[in-house]
């Protein structure tokens, strides 16, 4: 199934012990080189660097959406390596079937209202775990979601950084879909042709702003700044516009240029625009080759772990990549990887 559309956005906001919301914005961009190779690419910006390992479950993990009574319970279907952030909440990640699951800021968002109250609790730290925990398949992850049988929980972290966010979820074949929380109701939007999201506005009205620039046309003029709707529009334009390959080693560096182009100079911010901070990382899922590939703006290289080659049967330990570890690394992570206690939420 041909991509549908793709996503942009910023990660979750588990900020560093500050009370007030920081600014916070991100980018997404799913390439489809052919009918086989599908890589989705997101920077995540931030006002300060956002320390982020990355984790691989095994399957067969019973996990909790909360510590709260008659939180949301599953059990792993699949495994998954998961970017964590602060080492107490996924950001995002990709499972064995080649979906990913990308959480990005959008301040409108509100995920409650009165007729969600008393449902199972489901933490944000997690939420991005139960989604690929569970699906194979976009089609699958929309069909639990439309269901919406939780409560967002844990909204909150470090004495009040809002995670207000966005998601969008690709599978291996390509199909994509955006899902944003209104007030309370969840809305999935599954049906469009662009394949690019930042942040605010939500994803209707960015779609708007998308269309008018299209008829100025992106050869004559293209928006300029690191504000949200510029980054979409320039990202859009990009990847419907640059070469398709179904070699990766083609396909890859493509996305890494289309998001280098939309990534914030590091070190740059703008005082009062809650919708940019500079790039702290990029991150890149190969969904057919099941390689995720990380990029720490201030490290000398690109890392990825090779997913496929993980133990990911059940009753395997939980393998860990310390960031902290890699500034000099480049390529396959996998030997660097080592066992790990599952890390804690911040239910």
């Amino acid at each position: 199934m041909a991509i549908k559309k793709i996503i942009a956005g910023a990660a979750i906001a588990a900020a560093a012990a500050i009370a007030a919301p920081q600014p916070q914005a991100c980018s997404l961009v799913a390439y489809q080189g052919d009918s086989t190779l599908v890589i989705v690419g997101r920077s995540l910006d931030w006002k300060t660097p956002i320390p982020t390992n990355l984790y691989v479950y095994p399957r067969g993990m019973a996990k909790v959406g909360n510590t709260t009574a008659g939180a949301v319970k599953w059990t792993s279907r699949y495994g998954s390596v998961y970017a964590v952030s602060y080492d107490g909440g996924i950001t995002e990640g990709m499972n064995e079937k080649g979906l990913c699951v990308n959480g990005l800021f959008c301040k409108g968002t509100v995920y409650v209202n009165d007729s969600t109250a008393g449902r199972p609790d489901m933490s944000l730290a997690v939420f991005v775990a139960w989604i690929l925990d569970r699906n194979a398949t976009t089609a699958e992850a929309v069909a639990e979601l439309k269901k919406q049988e939780f409560t967002v929980a844990g909204a909150t972290f470090d004495g009040g950084t809002v995670s207000t966010l966005h998601w969008a979820i690709t599978d291996a074949s390509g199909d994509c879909a955006v899902f944003e929380f209104d007030n309370g109701n969840i809305k999935i939007y599954d049906n469009s042709s662009v394949r690019v999201l930042t942040n605010d506005p939500p994803y209707p009205q960015m779609t708007a702003i998308n269309n008018y620039w299209k008829g100025i046309g992106g050869v004559n003029m293209l928006p300029g700044t690191v504000k949200s709707p510029d980054r979409f529009v320039r990202a859009s334009f990009f990847e419907q516009n640059v070469e398709k390959s179904g070699d990766a080693s083609v396909a890859l560096p493509v996305v890494r240029s289309i998001l280098m182009n939309v990534s914030v100079p590091y070190l740059y911010e703008v005082n009062g625009e809650p919708n940019v901070s500079s790039t702290q990382w990029r991150s890149f899922a190969n969904l057919r080759d099941r390689q995720y590939y990380f990029d720490v703006v201030t490290h000398l290289g690109v890392v990825y772990v090779d997913l496929a080659k993980c133990d990911l049967r059940p009753g395997a330990p939980v393998m860990k990549l310390d960031m902290t570890k890699t500034a000099d690394a480049v390529g396959c992570a996998n030997s660097l990887m080592h066992k790990s206690k599952p890390f804690t939420p911040m239910y």
